[in-house]
């Protein structure tokens, strides 16, 4: 990895870190106790063994009987980056809301699975949210 590589991941990493820290700073502000997720899951392997796999969600954030999934992106841009947000998900089987926030700029839609994808703004702002 050359020098600019190198400091391009680096200053993805410090932004990632920085919104994530927004968004649990805010959900505490709004009286939410906010936890990471883990989320395991079975697979097989090519040799027919079972593994089991964990997946991560940013933030589980309850309050009272409300409850929310949240993942953090930068940008949702790559279809390979969807899915990858999406993955912990869409092995949920509650009916809560499960929201990404991305920083880039986007109005407020849902996917296939029924995720809500909302951009950083809104979120500070609270709009269109199910909390």
């Amino acid at each position: 990895m050359g020098i600019r590589n190198a400091q391009l991941n680096f200053r993805q990493q410090e932004e990632t870190h920085i919104m994530e820290n927004v968004i649990y700073n805010e959900l505490l502000i709004r009286g939410f106790s906010v936890d990471v997720g883990m989320v395991e899951y079975s697979s097989k392997s090519e040799n027919n063994d079972l593994r089991r796999n964990q997946l991560e969600v940013d933030f589980v954030a309850n309050k009272g009987s409300r409850r929310m999934y949240i993942q953090s992106a930068l940008s949702l841009a790559a279809p390979e980056k969807m899915m990858q947000e999406q993955q912990s998900f869409l092995r949920i089987k509650d009916s809560f809301p499960k929201i990404i926030i991305q920083r880039q700029y986007c109005k407020p839609w849902f996917t296939d699975s029924g995720v809500m994808v909302v951009c950083l703004e809104d979120f500070l702002m609270n709009r269109n949210l199910p909390m």
